[in-house]
């Protein structure tokens, strides 16, 4: 199981727009077989910084979505709606083995 970790740098005047993002991104992610825990804004501290994280149950899987991503029309309107709107200004990719009880 491998669970990539997403750290948003954004704009803080595009916290809808972001919002909206993630909001597409999320079943995208289920869609490919991806479970995705959440995306998480700014609310205390700083107004800059989100993240996102979801398990996919290999690293092969992950490739495959990240493939398939690239193809889908439904993803290309999701990226095409990040650098339309200019809500993310960067990101960093951080992969880890998840631990559950």
């Amino acid at each position: 199981m491998l669970t990539c970790y997403i750290r948003y740098i954004v704009n803080p005047e595009k916290l809808v727009e972001f919002e909206r993002y993630a909001q597409l991104w999320i079943p995208l992610v289920e869609k490919f077989g991806g479970k995705h825990h959440g995306y998480f804004l700014p609310s205390e501290g700083a107004s800059n910084v989100a993240l996102a994280m979801f398990t996919f149950p290999s690293f092969a899987d992950y490739e495959e979505y990240r493939n398939k991503s690239f193809q889908d029309e439904d993803c290309m309107m999701a990226f095409a709606y990040a650098k339309d709107s200019k809500c993310i200004v960067s990101y960093e990719r951080s992969f880890f083995r998840p631990v559950f009880e």
